[in-house]
């Protein structure tokens, strides 16, 4: 019996480049946050947008060293050419990207991964709960939202650290904190001898938040054991499992659902996820 060839259809190689094989990439600026955080500017070659959307994320590669996930901190609002990484310096990518400086060259694939639906935001007010390094992902909504701030009603900003020390974008949350159509609230779990601030977990905040549940949105990403605690205060105030979002960007691995590390029973996060609505999770013991 003769069997027939098979025919494989071609895919284009600016897909194939995109998905599997890394763009080159040049820092612009390197900021230190904190002791552990650093916030980098970076341009892909060429100048080009990288086209992201809030709560998406890139595989960043140090050659010689290795990959990983990093959420995208910068809103798509702003700089068309550059965006911005928060690395919170933890592996041994991380820490090589600690010591590198403006001028030097990575790698990126991306981004990847299901953003915040801002659309369907639109006309709603919104009430973000950040919790430590969640606040990354998060500010990339944030300054979206008001960049584009006629577009949304209430915007309410629980934002909560272990200590004063660790608390990301100081100067923004100052910014926010100042401004008349922001109600912005922030704790840290211990204070020091220069803090004079609300003191408490994270859901300590929430009383001072009152809300019409039917037009409320709520955010939320930080640690894992926090997202049990904060999901009691958003379903007591009646907010529906539809409109709570969460990040599970913590998951993520190799960011094209090959490698089978961000699989939750038949979720990849890097493809269905990483943002996911909790009528969506709740169901999924695994995955908070």
């Amino acid at each position: 019996m003769t069997m027939s060839p098979v025919t494989v259809e071609p895919q284009p190689l600016s897909e194939l480049v995109s998905i599997y094989a890394p763009g080159t990439a040049r820092l612009t600026d390197v900021r230190q946050l904190t002791e552990l955080e650093k916030l980098f500017t970076v341009q892909l070659e060429g100048g080009r947008s990288l086209g992201h959307e809030p709560g998406q994320f890139v595989m960043v590669s140090v050659p010689g060293v290795g990959e990983a996930p990093i959420s995208v901190t910068s809103s798509p609002s702003r700089s068309a050419d550059t965006f911005e990484l928060c690395v919170r310096k933890v592996g041994d990518v991380t820490s090589a990207l600690h010591r590198m400086q403006p001028g030097d060259w990575l790698g990126i694939r991306g981004p990847f991964g299901h953003g915040f639906p801002v659309e369907k935001m639109r006309g709603k007010d919104l009430l973000f709960a950040p919790g430590g390094l969640g606040l990354p992902p998060l500010r990339s909504l944030i300054n979206q939202v008001l960049d584009e701030r006629g577009g949304f009603g209430r915007v309410i900003i629980l934002y909560g650290a272990r200590q004063p020390a660790e608390l990301l974008f100081r100067d923004e949350l100052d910014e926010w904190a100042a401004r008349d159509d922001v109600e912005f609230h922030v704790t840290v779990d211990r204070a020091g001898e220069d803090w004079d601030g609300h003191v408490g977990v994270i859901t300590t905040l929430f009383p001072q938040a009152n809300v019409d549940p039917r037009n409320t949105v709520a955010i939320t990403c930080g640690p894992p054991i926090m997202y049990r605690f904060v999901l009691i205060e958003l379903l007591g105030k009646g907010i529906p499992e539809t409109q709570i979002y969460l990040s599970l960007e913590r998951r993520m691995k190799c960011g094209v659902g090959k490698c089978g590390h961000c699989q939750i029973n038949d979720l990849y996060c890097c493809q269905d996820g990483p943002v996911f609505t909790y009528a969506q999770l709740k169901n999924v013991p695994e995955a908070l």
